[in-house]
Parts: structure tokens; sequence; C-alpha cells
């Protein structure tokens, strides 16, 4: 087993005391639905090793699936920790199942073990401690991304201990750093300085899920939609500042550091981003609203035909997300300004969180911005760290179809719909690298997105032994 040392790179192997504890070895002869115990075994153990910043370690999860790849079967040379001496607690695995064709290039799978913080007294359970109840496992991490990873290990498992021989070599990234902005990002760093070991012609990612109608499917629920991410926006901050003399309190002036920002900003919550479609984002809305018969509905399926069509627009426009999904959105998210309460402000400042529509670059919401304050007192910076254009994947039937027909199988009756997140992934370095990201359905959320990032974190115990069985099924399908 390799260990990357980033910075001075070498080649070591593993001490054993990282692989002391094998996995449960699962059944092969199971089948999809097969080897439940060892699954929960997994999930577990990756969801009880805290992987925050703060306290955690990414490194200790990658480490500990490791142990269970090489448990199952996988070599030394098969898997391959990296991390870096500044950031040690950081680090991920690269894991590849080889494939008998030499022309077939890889398929990769992706996900990523950091979690958001989460404070014990906040929690009503221990949120590094698993707990099944009602038909949910609580624990921070069940859902955002854990859910993800324990599967791509578990289906990794299964296919070396089955002996099965893909035509296509398969590969799995288990990376930290998704979660916070400043940290160190496995996937960027993979993608940016070890773009070989993850070569692949397409990567499976989170991003995909299905909705219920707001209740779990083991609380009498129904599942309305499975979706397939293809796209997602990309992301930049922006420091909007004004600064001034200053002076005494007790005479002010009209030119002021803070009403001259809150002059600008009020300009920017005026603007909107003109209205842009993708081949994603039509079919999104041709085919969401041709699901739907009210208002909302035909509203979408206008807007799909013509662009358009300001009467669409404006219902369509009432909904948060999309609203989202129809244009770059810029929105002021943190406030900082002056220095004492007795005198005029000399500095004002606040930060603008952009989400950008793929194929837009940085310096071109930065100027449209500058267009819209209009005011050369405000200047408008980019914040590190810059992320790469965020580009759009194909619609490719070859990698679109398999998760249709499936998702037919699993989820009769359940529309599958191509959408483009307006949030963000680590799948937006891998396509910076020329590796198209698909975010897979799969597994489902209620409305609520089980309390991800938030407290008391969840996961439906019925999503994810089906979204289990359904992703294992589809990674098969592919390298067969």
């Amino acid at each position: 087993m390799r260990t990357l040392l980033t910075g001075t790179i070498c080649t070591a192997l593993l001490s054993t005391s990282a692989l002391a504890a094998p996995a449960p070895a699962a059944d092969p002869s199971a089948g999809p639905f097969g080897g439940e115990a060892a699954f929960r075994s997994t999930y577990k153990e990756l969801v009880e090793t805290n992987t925050t910043l703060s306290s955690g370690s990414c490194t200790l999860a990658a480490e500990r699936m490791a142990a269970r790849l090489k448990a199952a079967g996988f070599a030394d040379d098969q898997l391959t920790l990296f991390a870096t001496p500044e950031k040690p607690k950081e680090g991920g695995l690269v894991a590849v199942l080889p494939g008998t064709s030499k022309t077939e290039k890889p398929i990769l799978l992706l996900a990523h073990v950091d979690v958001v913080e989460a404070k014990r007294e906040d929690w009503v359970r221990d949120p590094f401690t698993l707990i099944e109840e009602g038909g949910y496992f609580y624990a921070r991490g069940t859902t955002d991304d854990k859910a993800m990873a324990a599967i791509w290990v578990d289906a990794m498992v299964r296919l070396k201990q089955e002996g099965f021989k893909p035509k296509r070599t398969l590969k799995l990234a288990l990376t930290c750093g998704e979660e916070t902005t400043y940290a160190f990002n496995g996937a960027q760093y993979l993608s940016e300085n070890k773009r070989d070991l993850i070569d692949a012609a397409f990567a499976l990612n989170e991003g995909g899920e299905g909705t219920t109608d707001g209740k779990g499917l083991s609380e009498g629920g129904k599942l309305v939609v499975q979706t397939i991410q293809v796209g997602e926006k990309g992301v930049q901050n922006f420091r909007l500042e004004t600064r001034n003399p200053g002076g005494h309190s007790s005479k002010p002036v009209p030119d002021n550091a803070i009403y001259q920002l809150a002059a600008a900003l009020v300009k920017l919550h005026d603007f909107d981003f003109p209205l842009e479609l993708s081949d994603t984002t039509r079919t999104f809305f041709a085919k969401t609203g041709a699901g739907r018969s009210d208002a909302m509905g035909k509203a979408m399926v206008a807007i799909a035909a013509n662009p358009a069509d300001t009467a669409a627009e404006a219902l369509l426009n009432t909904d948060r997300t999309y609203h989202s999904m129809l244009r770059t959105t810029c929105v002021a998210t943190l406030l900082d300004g002056g220095h004492a309460n007795n005198a005029l402000p000399q500095r004002a400042g606040a930060n603008v969180n952009c989400r950008i529509l793929p194929g837009h670059p940085v310096e071109e919401v930065q100027a449209q911005l500058e267009k819209v304050v209009a005011d050369p007192g405000v200047t408008i910076t980019p914040v590190p760290p810059r992320r790469p254009l965020a580009k759009t994947p194909p619609l490719d039937p070859a990698i679109v179809g398999p998760m249709e027909k499936l998702a037919a199988k699993y989820f009769p009756g359940v529309p599958v719909v191509p959408t483009m997140s307006t949030g963000a992934t680590d799948g937006v370095f891998l396509a910076a690298a020329g590796i198209p990201t698909y975010g897979v359905p799969g597994l489902w959320q209620n409305p609520d997105a089980n309390h991800i990032h938030g407290l008391n974190e969840r996961m439906e115990v019925k999503s994810l032994m089906t979204g289990r069985a359904y992703l294992y099924e589809l990674v098969k399908t592919y390298t067969k």
C-alpha cells in the first residue's frame, strides 16, 4: 500500500497498525441485497470516525477504509493513501480494481469523507454515534457524504470478493476538504497533481438524489422524483469595500463608508442576472413541468420552450430553487465596518457569495457587479480561493441511459430528471481536469434535506439499503 506525502512525495508501506482490524467479509453469493451486516459495519465505522476540520481526521477514516479493502483482497499497490505534511489529518485514499480492457478508459467513484462541524450540546443524540431510530440512521455525515462513501467502499469489496473481472478499470477516491473552503481539498490535489492516478472516462459523485412527498417511505411517504446531477454552478466570493477618512461622529457628513457600501448592496439586491438555459436545465424544466398540472408546472414547460416568456419567468422566480437554476446569483453574506461607536467609519466591507452558471468566468461576473454598483469608490475584489470554471458534462446516453434504465427497475413510475446543482461539489475540480462528473440517483431525501449540515442529520434506512443495491448494480453495469 502506498502512502503519498505531498510536497516531498515519497512511497512507503502503510504501518501494519492501520490494518490491525480487518473488516467482516461480505457474502459474495448473497447478491445485490446481501451482505447487509458487513455494509452496516462499514457505514458505522465511517460515520463514527470524526472527520470535522476542528477535531477529526479524514486520514484516519481513509486508513480504516483502506484496511477493509485490503482485508477483501486488494493488493498494496492497488491502495494509495495520500496526505500533506502541513495537513496530516486531511488525507484521503485512492483504490483501483484493474480491468481487463486495454482500450476502455476507467470509471472513477468519488466521495468526500469530511463533514460539517457538530456540537454535542446542540444535538439530541451524540453526532458521532450512529443511532437507528424510527426507520432512520442519525449522526453527522449519515447523508452527506458518508452514505455514498460507504456504498462505494462496499461495492469495491463485494466486486473483489466475487472475483468479478471488470472490463473497465474501476477506481475509488475518498477525499477530504469538500465542506470547508480553506481546507486541503483532496479532489483538487488529485486532479491537479495526480491526474494519472484518477484518470477516468467519467466519474460518479454525490449530487443526484430522490425526493419524497414529505415523509420517508418507511413512514408511508412516496418517492416523487429521482434526479441525475449533470453540471453544477461555480462558486466565487467577492469583497466589496469602501474607505473614508472618517472623523468625529458629532460632525457627520454625507460621505460615509457604511452608507456608501449600503447603497451598493441595495443595488445588488435589486439586480437579477439574465436568465439562461442549458441542455440540462431546459430538460429539467420540460420534464418536471410536464409531470405537474398546476400553474408552476405550466410555467416550467413554457420557459423550456421559450426562455423569453416573461410571465413564466416571473412565476418561476417566486420559487428560490428555480430562480437560482435560471441564472447566476450573487448575495451578501457577511458585513463588517467602523472602528469605534463615536467615530465616522473609515472602512466598511461585505462578502458577496456568487453562484455562477457553468461557462462564465469570474472576471465576467466581477465586471457585471462593477456595472451594477456603478461607484468607483466601491472596490470589488475576488476572495481566494479561486475555483475552476464550472463545466457542464454532456447528457451522454451511454452514461445517463443506464441510470434511467435501472431507476425504472428500482423505482417504477418515478420520473428521472437531469438537474444542475445550484450548490457545489468536488466535481468541479474533476471537470476542470477533463473528467466529466455526474451526480447519481439511488438514494433519496425528504424535502427538509434530512437536516444536512444542520442538527440531527439523518438518513432513512430504506433509502440507504435501496441506494446501496441500485448503485452496486449501476457500477457493475458500467464495468461489464
